[in-house]
């Protein structure tokens, strides 16, 4: 089907009034979303909630794509799922990753290595405060899977994002911590330290380097959950989910390969302390998918760079209308498309392709 139900809308950066297009029109003469095609992953699933999805294309061009789902974010009921799109075909079944009964699991994360090995991980605790880093591998394309392997403690794993790949074969995983007390949001968060680092495997996973913090200059309670890339002149660049504190994501640069980076600063780009995702595509351009609000988790949004992050395009909407339109996994796949995944009102995960050839 095409692109939902949401309007697809072309705003300016801090415009007061905005372009509408229908769907109608869209796929009529618009250049930009014409070819958007979305689904859900599942229709009917044994879980209540969904979120934090994770997408990978595989060699064969099936694609892969998990999440946490159960009672409710937080509940022991939470475990991780996976899902298979065969070429050509449909989504599979959700499927169980975890079956743990005490506590619940958290943000899973794909990621194919160098060797074509599968990267299922994830985080177990009862709170982000507490999590344990975890994963699962796969040498056959996730079809079967090796056992939970727990993580040292102090790493966590890509937190949210998907790694990526160095031209020397160097892993470099965006992750956070969360610590401090939880009080409530009308209060001052005196307890809180938020900050971002890079886990780095130079052995294609054996072991690991942590670098950071990333943090934002005054302000503790500041960035997490990172996504990064590999600018034309070598840099790598990253993106920062923030708080509303600070309203807008933040962005951070290493010139030396993700050991050192500089302090987070603000964007131009609003963030209503939600998640965000980024992928460098092969033509040079970056695409962003984020929430363009400093209050809310709709709409979702799609926005292009082609100057590596320095200023970004109109963005287009993805979703729009009450509810929640989260948590957004973008990559590109061997053919070109991108495939972009998100919590849809906390009830199902939504997928939706698009031709890069028809974003202007």
């Amino acid at each position: 089907m095409k692109l939902g139900t949401a309007t697809i809308v072309a705003m300016v950066f801090h415009a007061p009034l905005f372009l509408l297009l229908t769907s109608s029109q869209v796929s009529a003469g618009d250049s930009h979303l014409k070819s958007a095609v979305a689904e859900f992953i599942f229709e009917t699933a044994p879980f209540r909630e969904s979120h934090a999805s994770t997408v990978l294309d595989l060699p064969s061009g099936e694609l892969l794509a998990a999440w946490f789902g159960g009672q409710q974010e937080g509940d022991n009921s939470v475990q991780i799922w996976l899902s298979r799109k065969l070429v050509g075909g449909t989504w599979s079944p959700p499927q169980a990753m975890t079956a743990f009964t005490e506590v619940p699991c958290w943000n899973p994360v794909l990621f194919r290595d160098a060797a074509n090995r599968v990267w299922l991980f994830f985080k177990v605790g009862p709170d982000e405060e507490s999590w344990v880093g975890a994963c699962r591998t796969s040498d056959d394309g996730g079809r079967n899977w090796g056992a939970v392997h727990y993580l040292p403690a102090g790493l966590l794993g890509p937190i949210k994002n998907k790694p990526i790949l160095l031209p020397d074969g160097t892993i470099l995983c965006g992750t956070s911590r969360e610590a401090g007390m939880r009080r409530p949001e009308t209060q001052e968060e005196p307890y809180w330290s938020w900050a971002s680092w890079v886990e780095r495997s130079e052995d294609g996973g054996k072991s690991w380097t942590i670098h950071g913090p990333i943090v934002y200059p005054g302000e503790p309670y500041g960035v997490i959950q990172p996504t990064l890339w590999v600018a034309a002149s070598g840099e790598i660049r990253m993106l920062l989910r923030a708080t509303r504190k600070i309203g807008f994501i933040c962005e951070s640069t290493s010139s030396d390969g993700g050991k050192t980076w500089t302090p987070a600063r603000a964007t131009p780009l609003p963030n209503p302390d939600s998640g965000i995702d980024a992928v460098k595509m092969r033509d040079g351009r970056v695409a962003l998918v984020y929430n363009h609000s400093q209050t809310a988790r709709s709409p979702l949004n799609l926005a292009l760079s082609s100057d590596d992050g320095q200023t970004w395009g109109a963005p287009l909407v993805l979703e729009d209308g009450p509810g929640e339109f989260s948590y957004p996994a973008i990559i590109q796949s061997a053919d070109g498309k991108l495939h972009i995944t998100y919590t849809w009102k906390r009830k199902r995960i939504k997928h939706v392709v698009l031709k890069t050839s028809d974003l202007r």
